[in-house]
């Protein structure tokens, strides 16, 4: 049955092998396009539905708890799944994986830019992907929501969560308020022996308040190194929460203002560069790293802002399960369960916007979700939304 993990006969579950983990991790690397709200969609798609590597539920819970540490979410994701599934090595062996393929990439086209002082055009693949990644996030909230959206509490929770990061809250306060309220009234439930909750109203929500950036003096400028650029980053990888919008703002302010490092127009292009290629969109570091040290910047950069990312997950993933065994701090998950999807819901409605703008991208969204429905691998749908996407800009077909 689908979303149910083999066992064996003794109740405990296989581990998956090494060059298992390497080789999904290594392929989602090469073609999760999107950013992280993709990313979570074809990670489902992969473990839970393909492999049955993890129940929907462990899923769920994998990635609530990754939203409640700081880093790029979806790297933090594959790192827990790869741990679920091999221990120790497999955190290392998921997470490096994941990460390699768009460093490569990322460095490969640094290297361009140094030298040719421009970055290929990616206008046309883009195009073709972006409706395709549009339905993978759909099918995969669908799916996910069956599970984390089972009672009126949690549904009450979404939409609120949803509508307060609309409005503009931001996405750690919408989370921690989710949490909290979910453990609330969980609590109250309890006081009260009652069974069943009913929804929560606007009045019952926890508002706190969004984390705000720290405005930088600026300065005239700091010499280059590569032990301050891996202190940088690794202080980024450590605190960042949020969007790559967020990412931009921490860039910006320690790299252009600060340290005088980078111009605004060099920055721009590092984050375009994040946002096009496909794996983290973190490797904005790389493309930074090689710009100011090269190969040895590019290494530096990359490992500074990932590194804290290995380290959360070691010291919070075998918490998860004592985390779900617990009444208060199991609601707490299910509530920023429910949230998680809520913020991707989100997300997914402002790209879609941008995405399906015209007959060409609406027939490839709709295209793409019949498509997943008889179970085609999103891998090669974004393959192909990317070279129908090219042909229709050679074409002269893009508006």
């Amino acid at each position: 049955m689908e979303g149910v993990v083999p066992t064996e006969s003794n109740g405990t579950r296989p581990r998956t092998p090494l060059r298992e983990i390497a080789a999904l991790f290594l392929k989602l690397g090469l073609t999760a396009f999107g950013g992280p709200a993709a990313h979570i969609a074809m990670m489902e798609d992969e473990v839970v539905a393909r492999r049955r590597w993890l129940t929907r539920a462990e899923f769920l819970d994998l990635l609530g708890a990754t939203n409640l540490i700081p880093g790029p979410n979806s790297t933090e994701l594959a790192i827990h799944i790869g741990h679920a599934r091999a221990g120790w090595p497999g955190l290392l062996v998921a997470g490096v994986c994941f990460i390699l393929p768009a460093t490569l990439i990322v460095s490969a086209l640094a290297w361009a830019y140094v030298r040719y002082g421009t970055l290929p055009e990616a206008e046309g693949l883009l195009y073709g992907i972006k409706p395709v990644v549009i339905a993978v996030v759909l099918q995969a909230l669908w799916r996910l929501g069956q599970s984390a959206i089972t009672t009126r509490l949690a549904a009450g929770i979404a939409a609120l969560a949803a509508l307060a990061n609309a409005l503009g809250m931001g996405e750690i306060a919408v989370l921690a308020a989710a949490g909290a309220l979910a453990a609330l009234l969980r609590r109250l439930r309890a006081a009260e022996g009652e069974e069943h909750g009913s929804p929560p109203t606007l009045g019952a929500t926890l508002v706190l308040p969004a984390a705000g950036g720290t405005a930088a003096a600026a300065a005239a400028g700091t010499a280059f190194g590569l032990w301050p650029l891996f202190t940088f980053f690794v202080k980024v990888g450590a605190v960042l929460f949020g969007s790559g919008y967020v990412l931009l703002a921490f860039l910006r302010s320690g790299l252009v203002v600060e340290r005088g490092w980078l111009t605004e127009a060099q920055l721009l292009d590092a984050v375009a560069v994040g946002q096009v290629t496909p794996g983290p969109v973190f490797t904005t570091a790389t493309f930074i790293g090689y710009l100011l040290g090269h190969g040895a910047g590019a290494a530096v950069a990359t490992v500074g802002i990932f590194l804290p990312a290995f380290v959360f997950v070691a010291i919070s993933g075998p918490l998860v399960p004592r985390l779900r065994r617990s009444p208060v701090a199991g609601a707490v998950l299910d509530g920023v369960n429910a949230a998680s999807l809520a913020l991707m819901a989100v997300v997914t409605t402002r790209l879609g916007a941008a995405a399906v703008v015209d007959a060409v991208t609406v027939a490839l969204a709709l295209l793409t979700a019949v498509l997943l429905h008889w179970r085609v691998n999103s891998a090669w749908l974004v393959a192909g939304g990317a070279a129908i996407g090219s042909a229709v800009t050679a074409w002269g077909g893009v508006p």
